[in-house]
């Protein structure tokens, strides 16, 4: 029997095998009928039907009320510290992010490992705790209290207590959804760049950032979501006064104490709101950026000695250093 026949005949029976064999990843119609109610089910009882019972609980007095608690002065006070936070923490977090992810999966140093451990120290850490650690840093007995009671600058029970907070409990979403990108595209583009004669700012700028902008994108939205929705740290170094140092969970709170359930609805309304717009905003960068790692992972990552770089990534970095 010649070699062709055998080859065939062995070709013939693994395909009879593969289709006596059942599929391993189909289960039987029922089973999936099973497991996608109990995850739409799931769905209902703690995502849509919370989410529900706000807006009906915001409205159960009526649209005028609804408008009427969020034009409250204490209200409006809570909604402007929120956004006023998250302006602040999130492009600084952005920052940090780039920067960090930039060193961490670019470049080999000393510190390496002890830099990527303390990017993950707020993931460890209760919020409640990094509040307590501001306030025994910057509190009237803490460390830097006497010093600063005599120059006069309030931290604690202040807006920049609600900062510092904060950017402390958000500063890992960037650098963490840009590490894993840029390990994944590697440094061949830049390399190219760098022979072609570009700075190092023009290879950031224009290899490095165009590469990375959906990952920044997404790091950034989870990073505004946990600014805005922040309760832990902030409620300890906020002092809960009222009108002035109350964000919208904290006022949320504080209605919700007093038995004003619909004012409290109404102020949560908005923070349901920004959820869904962010979640929105998160579903299109999260589409991108999985396209990106596709095609990051197409070409593998660089790793050893330096090699020239291919003619297809040498024209990538020429025409973006252009």
């Amino acid at each position: 029997m010649s070699q062709d026949s055998v080859l065939l005949s062995q070709s013939s029976a693994k395909s009879a095998n593969a289709a006596r064999r059942p599929d391993p990843v189909t289960e039987p119609r029922l089973v999936r009928w099973v497991l996608t109610g109990i995850a739409l089910l799931f769905l209902a009882l703690f995502l849509v039907l919370p989410l529900v019972a706000v807006f009906y609980q915001a409205f159960s007095k009526g649209v005028a009320y609804y408008f009427e608690s969020l034009a409250d002065p204490d209200a409006v006070s809570a909604i402007k510290l929120t956004l006023l936070t998250a302006v602040i923490a999130v492009p600084l977090n952005l920052v940090f992010g780039l920067v960090a992810s930039w060193c961490i999966a670019k470049f080999e140093f000393r510190g390496k490992a002890l830099l990527t451990t303390l990017i993950d120290l707020p993931f460890s850490v209760s919020p409640v705790i990094s509040g307590l650690i501001y306030v025994l840093m910057f509190g009237a007995q803490g460390w830097f209290g006497p010093w600063l009671a005599d120059h006069n600058v309030q931290i604690i029970f202040a807006v920049p207590g609600i900062v510092l907070a904060t950017i402390f409990v958000t500063f890992p979403f960037v650098a963490r959804e840009l590490i894993p990108l840029m390990q994944a595209q590697g440094n061949d583009e830049e390399e190219a760049a760098h022979v072609l004669g570009a700075s190092g700012w023009q290879i950031f700028r224009r290899v490095t950032l165009p590469n990375v902008k959906w990952g920044l994108l997404y790091g950034v939205i989870l990073c505004n979501a946990r600014a805005m929705g922040e309760f832990g740290a902030v409620s300890v170094v906020s002092g809960h006064i009222r009108g002035q140092t109350d964000t919208m969970p904290l006022h949320v709170e504080i209605l919700y104490n007093e038995y004003n359930f619909s004012a409290a609805f109404a102020v949560a309304s908005v923070l349901a709101l920004l959820a869904l717009v962010t979640l929105g905003l998160k579903l299109l960068a999260e589409r991108h950026m999985s396209a990106e790692l596709a095609s990051a992972r197409d070409v593998p990552a660089h790793a050893g000695p330096v090699s020239k770089p291919s003619a297809q990534t040498a024209n990538t970095a020429a025409q973006s250093v252009q």
